[in-house]
């Protein structure tokens, strides 16, 4: 089964990634099926034609609004049409929940209930097209997992139907808040709105993986030009691609835990008071030691001290070196290179019960996967619901659903 590469390049909008999808081989006729059987095929004509950027060809995707009707929609309007809708699971899972994302965001900067957010807040009728159209593209794809590279959100102004925002439009800082993305910043950033809204929602509920896979190859591409005009190609790819990440994972060598070299420093010292050695623990852990730990020792002329170890990457040792000698009253460190064996892992988050948790995976040497949410999250919502930790751990395991990955094994 392929997997899928978006390259939002420079960033992203729903009508590329819709003309992507079509230049890479999924038919008109499944795009538009979803969107008849919603009972929207009065609403709107949809075209796709050859079209260049900087002299790079691709399609574009042009919808063209045919609705008549004064009625302003709202997303509990629109909910109820997903939600009473004659689709397949997946794919009213899939809309509905790019859908809810984006009322959710609307709502937040307009500070209104998400149900309350009107049609044109979350899109006229060609988002509602593109939305609808990517996700029957992806549920046609079947794709074992999507993969994005981080986008670009522009500069400057964009006239909305609440007037001129500065880009990025608030709806896209707070779907970039809400779902953690990850973002290339540029200073130098031409003026326009390089992803949108739409773009951004799309991205946030389909892709898996918020990074390239390290190593994959390229099966097959397709190309969606946008609309704005810049000095470079504005346009989206997408690639069918083989990932070789999991393969190599899969291999026993790869799934036993890996080797790796660290240095062990430590100090024992009786001169400073509980305060400053606590400062100067804390200060090793932000410096990036991977771990720290210290207890009080009997030491000549019967004084109490303080031992202290830290387990520091090798490539730091000399770094840390100084560390002791500025920030602490040793007039001297002990060091050593040790090996340690670490299983894999992976930081990332899991959609539950209680929303988005950011969780840790660990790979086991028999290829299994285990998930714990990290015990930030778990103190935050024991405060927040009043139930025990026990509680809380328990309910994420048993609601836990999608995961998605902030960076690679490792």
């Amino acid at each position: 089964m392929d997997d899928i590469l978006i390259e939002c390049s420079p960033g992203i909008s729903g009508d590329m990634l819709l003309g992507a999808f079509y230049d890479l081989g999924v038919p008109k006729k499944v795009i538009e099926q979803p969107l008849i059987d919603l009972g929207l095929k009065d609403l709107y004509q949809l075209d796709f034609k050859d079209s260049k950027s900087c002299s790079i060809r691709g399609i574009k995707a042009k919808v063209e609004n045919t609705d008549l009707s004064p009625i302003k929609r709202n997303w509990r309007g629109i909910k109820k049409l997903i939600l009473n809708g004659h689709l397949e699971d997946k794919l009213k899972k899939l809309i509905y929940e790019v859908f809810e994302s984006l009322a959710t965001a609307e709502g937040k900067v307009h500070g209104i209930k998400s149900d309350d957010v009107h049609f044109h807040e979350i899109g006229a009728i060609d988002s509602l097209v593109d939305i609808i159209g990517v996700c029957a593209s992806l549920n046609y794809l079947n794709p074992n997992r999507v993969y994005c590279n981080e986008p670009m959100l522009g500069s400057g102004f964009v006239q909305t139907e609440h007037g001129k925002l500065s880009v990025p439009p608030p709806a896209v800082i707070e779907l970039i808040r809400q779902n953690n993305i990850k973002v290339l910043s540029n200073r130098d950033s031409t003026e326009g709105e390089l992803s949108t809204p739409t773009g951004i929602a799309l991205l946030a509920n389909l892709v898996d993986h918020l990074e390239p896979p390290l190593k994959f190859s390229i099966n097959s591409y397709g190309v969606g030009i946008g609309n704005l005009q810049f000095p470079f190609p504005n346009l989206v790819r997408v690639y069918k691609i083989t990932s070789f990440e999991d393969s190599s994972i899969n291999d026993n060598e790869q799934i036993s835990p890996k080797c790796e070299e660290i240095t062990i420093q430590e100090a024992w010292i009786d001169d400073q008071t509980p305060e400053d050695i606590s400062n100067f623990v804390e200060k090793l852990r932000i410096e990036g030691a991977y771990d720290v730990s210290y207890q009080a020792i009997n030491m000549k002329k019967n004084r109490i001290g303080f031992s202290i170890q830290a387990i520091l990457p090798i490539e730091k040792k000399e770094f840390f070196r100084r560390l002791w000698f500025d920030y602490s009253s040793t007039i001297g460190v002990r060091e050593r290179t040790q090996s340690r064996w670490i299983l894999l892992r992976r930081r990332g988050e899991c959609s539950t019960s209680f929303g988005n948790i950011k969780v840790k995976q660990t790979l086991k040497p028999d290829g299994s996967i285990n998930m714990k949410p990290e015990n930030d999250e778990v103190l935050r919502l024991k405060l927040k619901y009043k139930i025990s930790t026990h509680e809380i751990r328990k309910i994420i395991k048993e609601s836990s659903k999608k995961f998605k990955a902030f960076e690679n094994w490792k």
